[in-house]
């Protein structure tokens, strides 16, 4: 019920909806005011057994073109109590006898969409991995390897060729007990494979020091100006040859922007915010410190501040 203004009746009266014909009708003389309305209501409905079930989705879940049945197979639910106990029982003992080819592949894919969850991944480097993981798994040739590293080192490829890159150090902690060595070496066969795939050498991006630093300084919780001021000496460190990894370098340059403000960090927090080694922070320190009046940037830092700072 609501109020509209009707023609015939020259006033405003109240209308009544006819959800099955999409009419809006004057309730004192019966015109027709709008016809064929689209309801933009949920139309949600749900056809749970329990009433306590207040889940409203009536639809299946997207389509997935990397499945056989592009992800549209019934599944049938476990018995919950109800009298249909043994309907239930009996055509779920009949789905587990039948052979789905793709079981592997959605186990596979529930477990990097787990790992992507547990790193706050965007959909579309999870996505990437699981195509990855895809065209290795039709070459049928990964059988007896660590699939766990396989699935990890998938998720690292995907986000080196997304421009999101994680340490390894990072995938390791949420790869179901894969170590750094095998995920490397799970990622060094995936690489041949998909090179042999496409018959040319695959491009995964080259990882700079910048790429770690917003996430490094969160886990630290620096100031915007400090984030800033560790940024712009990251990328004046590219112009000197410093012979270190970017993480190694990336560490070493919130350590050293740290030093010379208030909110000073000590190195173990620092190593624990970026997973680098208090040892390579140190050396990697030692490396930048001749050349800290050129890549600290002057609004942030004098030669004067860099007095205080310790001699490597």
């Amino acid at each position: 019920m609501g109020d509209a203004y009707c023609s015939d009746c020259k006033k405003s009266t109240e209308v009544v909806f006819d959800h099955s014909a999409g009419d809006t009708v004057c309730s004192e003389c019966g015109l027709v005011l709008e016809s064929h309305s689209i309801d933009e209501t949920s139309e949600w409905r749900t056809f749970a057994n329990e009433s306590g079930d207040n889940d409203p989705v009536r639809v299946g879940g997207p389509t997935n073109p990397l499945l056989s049945d592009g992800g549209l197979s019934t599944v049938i639910s476990k018995p919950n109590g109800t009298t249909s106990d043994f309907l239930s029982s009996s055509l779920g003992r009949w789905q587990n006898r039948g052979s789905n080819p793709d079981r592997s592949l959605i186990f596979a894919f529930k477990t990097i969409a787990t790992m992507s969850d547990r790193l706050g991944l965007v959909a579309t480097i999870k996505d990437r991995a699981n195509e990855i993981y895809k065209k290795v798994e039709d070459q049928k040739s990964s059988r007896g390897r660590n699939q766990d590293a396989i699935l990890a080192a998938c998720l690292y490829i995907a986000c080196r060729q997304e421009d999101k890159p994680r340490t390894v150090k990072e995938i390791c902690s949420v790869a179901n007990g894969a170590t750094k060595k095998e995920i490397g070496r799970a990622k060094e066969y995936i690489m041949k494979q998909l090179e042999l795939e496409m018959g040319q050498s695959v491009e995964i991006g080259t990882i700079h020091a910048g790429d770690f630093m917003r996430r490094f300084c969160s886990n630290l919780g620096m100031t915007n100006q400090i984030v800033k001021a560790a940024q712009e000496a990251v990328q004046k460190s590219e112009e000197f040859d410093i012979r270190r990894s970017p993480i190694s370098i990336a560490a070493a340059v919130i350590y050293i922007v740290t030093q010379v403000s208030d909110d000073k960090k000590p190195l173990k927090d620092v190593s624990l915010a970026t997973g680098v080694a208090e040892g390579t922070i140190r050396n990697s320190y030692k490396d930048l410190y001749p050349h800290l009046s050129k890549i600290i940037p002057n609004w942030y830092a004098q030669e004067e501040d860099f007095k205080n700072l310790c001699s490597p």
